[in-house]
């Protein structure tokens, strides 16, 4: 069987060897055949234009020849007339043989005539010739002229760039010792620094053996002198109290205060929202002062007036989160349980969200479906209803995100430690795509507002609840925004390994074992603190006499106190009952006002019977319960010959009556109402906006306070933390000269500062070498030139 496979590979080698060969013949055959079809595609132009040349001589040659046989044509008829005329002459000749002198003399006159004309046409062509030769010779000179001006520009050009190549050769040579001496001293300082390297080298086994000694010395120490080792288990790790990180502590509540004055403008502007938005659908599409709405635009406005109650929540939860971080206690996420209530409160708010989501595209369907709703309006209420869901997906992301941070404190064998930068990473992503989306919401709604706004039948109500959604999502979006930023920028302390988390041998911490390492270190801070704390000394008996009379003074002052307060007690009662008393006249005010306006109504009607020519009914007199007396008609009849003009906070109402036009009764109270309902319409147009301005400002100026407070807050600690450091900064000077480490940074430094060094000496010697090179080339170029 190996015979066999030689035998074929031998076979195949040989097949292949041939085949190759043949490859190469025929690859030189293509090649030739290339040229050779080359060659022809060249020969077979040249071909096509011989071709064309010859064409074109036959085309010329048969056009002259056909003028030529015309010619001959014209000649023979003409020669064909002469000779007729001829025989006709013959005949006349014997009888007029001066007409025959008289025929040669016009025969040679037209000669003379002929000649003329060959002269003066010769002479014109001469002047002609002689006219392009002045000309030829004109611009001849002027392009010597430009060319001699060219010629002495190139020389000065040149005369520069000889002296830029003179120039050029000094500072080459120039750079060129410098480089030379730069050369001589780095070999200088490597010399330096290989015996620099030696005395290090020297150190390090010094020191090694030094530290060698040390390690046998604390080993054989630990093993003849401690008796437990507790960091070989984990559950005995946890419940061991941490160093107190307080930079970590203030820091951490530095950036949960800040969280929470983001949460408030969040909470604020997620309020203005839905409010706004309830607001809306009860007066867009269908007003609901007018008619009635859609069901599912009721049921959508009771969910939006519910909203309350699951976005404040979120400011408290956060709230109670802040509180919990303080400089006592260790904050990591096993510790803060305070975070689980306020995930299930974010879950809450989320449910909600989900639950008015599809009534609220339900209800943009219904706006597209109105019959003034535009193509345009139609398109940006579809965008919108995309930037909603988008918007209650990026909700339930941070949904997510949120609850699973908050397991490490609850159920921490669902969250590996390891994890954490990830959710925390991820939760920073999601923070700027809820911000991207609010972004596109802001700019959508704009676009709609602006068409909305275009519309004939728009009322000014709907317009300044328009203005007030717009203002709360672009209030959402920076602070969205804002959140990201901050977000980001503290990521780092975020992921950040704490002491407590990060000890040797720590597997899964336990919520409990944690509860009570915050309990131990509570009782340490505790006992530290009585250990301080000096012995109470004995008060001397003058100061036992002054607190005495202190004591005294106190509760004197305490009785007139309590006097001044039953003084201002019985105060209040006075001006409780005084309040009711005038609470009662106005009551009877209005009682005595509804009497007087019902007394004016039966006087006009009255005045109207009077003016008409109709005297009352007895009847109607006593159902009426007053009879006018004459002088009050006659007031009433001069009153009504001039306008009537009732003015008050509102606005004001003139009318007129005239005994040919009276207005009725009912367009005068249409006109009252309708009057009364724009000034109402305006004056609520304008509360809105004042309300929505001064919450605006109202959350601005607390948010700014709050700033200013965590500001001075964070400049005393940052002025604690600076004298600290210092402090530190000087310790660990002292202690950095007798380490281990600086001996091997020094080492490690040492040695990448000699291979830099010689990295340079290298690359300055091959340009060293480039430069001689160089030179060398310029000098023979110059020599040679």
């Amino acid at each position: 069987m190996a015979a066999d496979l030689q035998a074929k590979y031998q076979k195949l080698a040989q097949e292949y060897s041939k085949l190759r060969a043949q490859n190469q013949v025929l690859k030189k055959a293509v090649v030739d055949e290339q040229g050779h079809g080359a060659s022809l595609k060249e020969e077979l132009k040249m071909k096509d234009q011989s071709v064309r040349k010859l064409q074109q001589e036959m085309d010329s040659l048969t056009f002259r020849n056909q003028q030529l046989a015309k010619r001959v044509e014209l000649l023979q008829e003409e020669l064909v007339t002469t000779e007729a005329k001829g025989k006709k002459n013959k005949q006349k000749s014997a009888d007029s043989p001066s007409q025959l002198n008289q025929q040669r003399q016009s025969v040679f006159d037209e000669d003379l005539q002929n000649k003329i004309e060959e002269n003066e046409r010769l002479h014109k062509q001469v002047q002609e010739a002689q006219e392009k030769h002045r000309q030829i010779e004109t611009d001849l000179r002027e392009r010597l002229v430009v060319l001699e001006r060219d010629t002495m520009q190139h020389h000065a050009v040149v005369n520069d760039l000889k002296q830029k190549y003179l120039d050029t050769t000094e500072k080459l040579q120039n750079d060129k010792a410098n480089l030379e001496v730069k050369s001589h001293s780095l070999e200088r300082e490597a010399k330096e620094c290989r015996l620099r390297t030696e005395e290090c080298q020297q150190q390090l086994k010094s020191i090694h053996a030094d530290l060698s000694s040390r390690l046998d010395q604390s080993t054989s120490i630990i093993q003849e002198k401690v008796p437990f080792n507790d960091t070989r288990l984990a559950e005995y790790n946890t419940l061991d109290v941490p160093v107190h990180d307080r930079r970590h502590q203030l820091k951490a509540r530095d950036v949960n205060g800040q969280a929470l004055a983001f949460l408030r403008d969040l909470v604020g502007a997620l309020l203005n929202l839905h409010t706004y938005t309830e607001q809306r659908i009860q007066i867009y599409p269908i007003d609901s002062a007018t008619d009635t709405i859609s069901p599912l635009n009721q049921k959508f406005s009771e969910y939006l007036h519910e909203n309350a109650s699951y976005v404040r929540p979120l400011e408290e939860g956060m709230l109670h989160l802040f509180e919990s971080i303080t400089e006592e206690t260790v904050t990591i996420l096993e510790t803060t349980v305070k975070l689980k209530p306020f995930s299930d409160i974010f879950t809450s708010y989320v449910c909600f969200l989900k639950k008015i989501l599809p009534y609220q595209l339900k209800s943009l369907e219904e706006e597209c479906e109105y019959s003034l709703c535009t193509a345009n309006l139609q398109a940006r209420n579809m965008e919108l209803q995309s930037d909603m869901q988008k918007m209650t997906a990026v909700f339930e992301k941070l949904q997510v995100y949120i609850s699973l941070l908050a397991l490490p404190s609850t159920k921490p064998e669902m969250l590996l430690q390891t994890n954490y930068s990830v959710v925390f990473t991820q939760l920073a992503a999601c923070l700027h795509s809820l911000h991207d989306v609010m972004k596109d919401i802001s700019k959508h709604y704009s676009q709609k507002v602006s068409l909305e706004h275009e519309l004939p039948t728009i009322t000014q109500k709907l317009k300044t609840t328009n203005d007030c959604i717009l203002s709360s999502v672009v209030a959402l979006s920076n602070v969205t925004g804002k959140i990201g930023t901050f977000f980001s920028n503290n990521l780092d302390f975020f992921t950040a390994p704490s002491v407590y988390g990060s000890k040797g041998g720590m597997g899964i911490i336990d919520p409990l074992s944690a509860e009570c390492m915050l309990e131990n270190k509570k009782k340490a801070a505790a006992y530290i603190k009585s250990l301080r704390k000096s012995c109470p000394g004995s008060v001397p008996y003058e100061q036992a006499l002054a607190n005495r009379r202190t004591l005294l003074s106190s509760t004197e002052s305490r009785e007139g106190l309590s006097q001044q307060v039953q003084q201002s007690q019985e105060k209040i009662a006075k001006l409780e009952q005084e309040k009711e008393h005038w609470m009662l006249e106005a009551q009877l005010a209005k009682i005595k006002l509804e009497k007087e306006n019902q007394r004016i109504t039966d006087l006009e009607s009255q005045l109207k019977i009077t003016l008409t020519g109709q005297m009352p009914s007895v009847d109607s007199i006593q159902e009426n319960g007053s009879i006018p007396k004459i002088e009050e008609l006659q007031l009433i009849e001069k009153d009504s010959k001039e306008p009537v003009r009732s003015t008050s906070l509102v606005g004001m109402l003139t009318t007129s009556t005239i005994n040919s036009e009276i207005p009725d009764e009912e367009s005068r109270e249409q006109l009252i109402k309708s009057h009364y309902m724009m000034r109402v319409a305006e004056l609520t147009s304008q509360l809105q906006l004042a309300d929505s301005k001064t919450v605006h400002f109202y959350a601005e100026c607390r948010a700014l306070a709050k700033r200013l407070a965590l500001a001075e807050k964070s400049r005393e600690t940052l002025s604690e933390e600076i004298k600290a450091a210092n402090q530190n900064i000087v310790r660990l000077q002292d202690e950095l000269t007798t380490t281990k480490r600086s001996y091997e940074d020094q080492l490690s430094m040492m040695s990448d500062h000699l291979c830099s060094m010689n990295e340079t000496l290298s690359k300055q010697r091959e340009e060293i070498d480039s430069l001689r090179m160089g030179t060398k080339g310029n000098t023979k170029k110059n020599r040679s030139r």
